[in-house]
């Protein structure tokens, strides 16, 4: 219990030994030294003078030469038990004190004795009080605003459960539709969030899986010249049919489709993490309602869950109107009739060495067969084997070509379209229509009047620390009163 008292740095120690035992095993100065070893703030008492045995006295350790004490050393004399039987006056002792502090210790006479006590500890206090006040002030003052700034945090009890619903559900909806406009005012510096994420997905994510896409990915030579056949019939071709190019251009504009959810995805997820970011951070007044706090979380996250089909099947449609019609006389698509030509005419500058190829194809003829010749005795060939290996004819690669442009020209268009159009979807079907209606779907979803007590219900935890700090900052406006009122008594 001393001991708890004696730690405080602004503390004075009174450390009380008697002189008729040895000094370096008494308590008081034990424990004075465990908590001041430089004995800055420690008045050492040497009490019981006139209780020591006889040729000795106490002058040295009176004089400081045994310890050293910065505040001093006082030596008094006590009233006997005798004293207190007789019942002898206060007076009567201070006059015995004195007269045996001028017979044992004439030097020491007037800075010696219970009078003496009382005056220095008197002085003491008040420089002691000088000099702790204007830090003792500062520590009351900064404390008062840290537990002032703490007990506006956990807000006033509830009063007008209307008032505050509304009040929390708009400031919520608020700083939601901030986070992802980019003005809220707890912006994160370590990762992106809200809007800045979103833009993030539009333009590098989604973007760049768009543009990752090849226009004939897993289109090879024999699925063109398949398409072909297959658009012509039992008939052979004159000119490149239009169907096995729509065909196979819808094939690959289909490919668009997955990468387009999953940016629908990403946003919707990026939405839901704005959810914990306001809750964590924006609203701290939703804190105190745990209740309130679930049902705001399960409302948003309802509104998300509903728009999300939603988004998903206009993004969906956004593929399948490319899918629909196959424009080929979009401006930028290029005119079959110019590829053809274009194709032609580079084939048209191997015709002499067409010439070389018949000459030995001539002489190819003349050798034995194993390809499409006659088969040998007991062998048989499938003629509708199409993994049969053969070179492609000069029409089979032109028409071939032709496909490949064609295909490539319009795929880069429609990815175009629908890098630009599924951004605008999301934002127009997702983000603006949470931002728009989420204040209405909360008030709707939370304001009825069976569920305000229910919500409105603090935590326990919040309730007493509120009590605690209240109860901790009048104790320090107090004691900011009566520093204030020492320091008008001018003592010193």
């Amino acid at each position: 219990m001393i001991l708890s008292f004696i730690s405080n740095p602004n503390s004075l120690i009174l450390a009380v030994s008697p002189a008729n035992l040895d000094l370096a095993t008494s308590d008081a100065l034990k424990l004075a030294r465990e908590v001041d070893p430089d004995g800055r703030r420690t008045l050492l008492v040497v009490s019981k003078l006139d209780l020591m045995d006889a040729g000795t006295d106490a002058l040295e350790v009176l004089l400081g030469r045994v310890i050293p004490v910065r505040l001093g050393i006082i030596g008094v004399v006590n009233r006997s038990q005798h004293d207190i039987n007789t019942q002898k006056s206060l007076e009567d002792s201070l006059k015995n004190e004195h007269a045996f502090l001028q017979r044992h210790y004439p030097s020491l006479a007037s800075r010696a004795g219970s009078r003496y006590l009382a005056k220095t500890l008197s002085r003491l206090l008040m420089h002691h009080i000088r000099d702790c006040l204007p830090e003792l002030k500062t520590r009351v003052t900064v404390l008062s605003a840290q537990y002032q700034a703490q007990l506006n945090g956990y807000g006033q009890p509830v009063e007008d459960h209307s008032a505050t619903l509304l009040q929390i559900v708009t400031k919520f909806a608020s700083d939601y539709c901030s986070t992802i406009e980019g003005t809220a005012r707890h912006i994160q510096t370590s990762e992106l969030c809200g809007g800045a994420r979103m833009c993030y997905i539009f333009h590098e994510t989604f973007g760049r899986t768009l543009q990752s896409i090849d226009p004939l990915g897993g289109l090879t030579e024999l699925d063109i010249l398949t398409a072909i056949r297959n658009a012509t019939g039992p008939r052979p071709a004159l000119f490149v049919p239009e169907v096995s190019f729509e065909l196979l251009v819808k094939r690959q504009i289909k490919r668009l489709e997955e990468p387009s959810l999953r940016c629908v995805e990403l946003v919707h997820e990026e939405l839901q993490r704005i959810i914990q970011h306001c809750t964590s951070f924006s609203t701290q007044e939703l804190l105190r309602f745990p209740k309130l706090h679930d049902s705001i979380v399960e409302v948003v996250t309802g509104l998300l869950r509903k728009r999300l089909p939603i988004t998903n099947e206009m993004v969906h449609n956004l593929v399948a109107i490319e899918l629909a019609y196959i424009n080929t006389k979009h401006p930028d698509f290029t005119d079959a009739a110019q590829v053809s030509a274009s194709v032609n005419s580079q084939q048209t500058e191997a015709l002499d060495g067409g010439k070389r190829w018949k000459n030995e194809k001539v002489g190819e003829d003349k050798a034995p067969s194993g390809g499409f010749g006659s088969p040998s005795k007991g062998q048989a060939v499938n003629l509708l084997d199409t993994a049969v290996p053969r070179k492609l004819s000069a029409r089979e690669q032109r028409d071939c070509e032709v496909i490949q442009r064609l295909i490539k020209s319009y795929f880069l268009i429609v990815r175009k379209s629908i890098q630009d159009s599924v951004p605008k979807t999301v934002m127009h079907f997702l983000v603006n229509f949470v931002k728009e209606h989420l204040q209405s779907e909360l008030v709707g979803q939370l304001y009825k009047q069976p569920l305000l007590q229910e919500l409105l219900i603090e935590s326990q935890d919040t309730a007493q620390q509120r009590t605690e700090v209240a109860q901790m900052l009048e104790a320090l406006k107090k004691a900011n009163n009566i520093i204030s009122e020492i320091r008008e008594t001018h003592l010193w």
